[in-house]
C-alpha cells in the first residue's frame, strides 16, 4: 500500500508524455515571449525545461522553487487560504513567475521586459489546463498498471496455493 502511494506521488512519464509536455512548453514560450520555463514536480525534481536555460542550474532552481512553494503554502494556511497558486518575483533585469499546476507540478517562467507579468499569467493558466490533462492520463495509466499487477499477483498466489495443496 505504501509503495502504491509513493508511486502515485512520483509519476513516471513516458516518452510520449514528455513530447507532449515539451511541445506545450515550446508553444507557451512563443506565445508569452518568455525566456525559459521549467516544469518541476512538487518534490523539487525537474520534469522538463525549455528556452534559454543554459545559464541556469536547473536542479538548484527546481529545489528552491519547490521549497519556496512549500513555505508559501504554510503562509497561505496562516492566512486562512489552502495555498497561493501563483508567486511572482521581480528583479531589475529578470523576473520569475511561479505557478502551481494541479496537485502534481510547478511551472517556473523566467522573463524580462520583452513581455509582461499579465501575459505570462494568462498563458500560464492555459498551459496549466493542458498539462493537467497529460498528468491525468499518466495517473490513469499508473492505476491501470497497478490493477494489472494486483491481478497478476493474485493469480500467481492462487496457482501456488493450488500447487502446494496437492
Amino acid at each position: 500500500m505504501k509503495d502504491n502511494k509513493l508511486r502515485l506521488k512520483r509519476l513516471v512519464y513516458y516518452a510520449d508524455d514528455l513530447q507532449k509536455i515539451d511541445k506545450l512548453m515550446e508553444e507557451f514560450l512563443k506565445l508569452s515571449n518568455a525566456k525559459c520555463i521549467f516544469l518541476i514536480d512538487k518534490e523539487g525534481h525537474m520534469i522538463s525545461n525549455k528556452g534559454l536555460v543554459q545559464q541556469i542550474n536547473g536542479d538548484t532552481l527546481s529545489a528552491l522553487v519547490a521549497g519556496s512553494f512549500a513555505a508559501t503554502k504554510e503562509m497561505a494556511r496562516l492566512l486562512g487560504e489552502s495555498e497561493f497558486s501563483v508567486m511572482f518575483h521581480q528583479g531589475s533585469r529578470d523576473h520569475i513567475h511561479i505557478s502551481i499546476i494541479g496537485d502534481r507540478a510547478i511551472s517556473a517562467t523566467i522573463f524580462d521586459e520583452k513581455t509582461t507579468v499579465g501575459m505570462i499569467n494568462l498563458y500560464s493558466k492555459e498551459l496549466s489546463v493542458k498539462l493537467e490533462k497529460i498528468f491525468d492520463i499518466a495517473i490513469r495509466r499508473v492505476n491501470q498498471e497497478q490493477q494489472v499487477e494486483a491481478d497478476y499477483s493474485e493469480s500467481v498466489k492462487d496457482k501456488l496455493n493450488d500447487l502446494f495443496k496437492e
